[in-house]
């Protein structure tokens, strides 16, 4: 406790928030943000991933792919833009 009774705060339990994101209105003079198209995957797919490295994709479920770098399986979500289709 601290002098008059308040708790102290820990910023380490704390997360930043995070900004909003802002609505694009139709009526605006400025171009609304690109949305990047989601490439199919699918089974025997070769790929790269900006971390992982050259991949095979070894099954696809919903919006996530699972792909085989070397010895190790990751689950890579479709939408993410570190993974592309060779």
């Amino acid at each position: 406790m601290e002098a008059g009774g308040a708790k102290k705060v820990h910023n380490r339990w704390m997360r930043p928030r995070q900004p909003a994101k802002k609505p694009h209105l139709p009526n605006s003079p400025f171009r609304a943000a690109p949305v990047p198209d989601i490439p199919d995957f699918a089974v025997n797919d070769r790929v790269t991933h900006d971390r992982h490295g050259l991949g095979s994709v070894v099954r696809v479920t919903g919006d996530r792919i699972h792909v085989k770098f070397g010895e190790n399986t990751v689950s890579v979500a479709m939408s993410s833009s570190k993974i592309h289709p060779l």
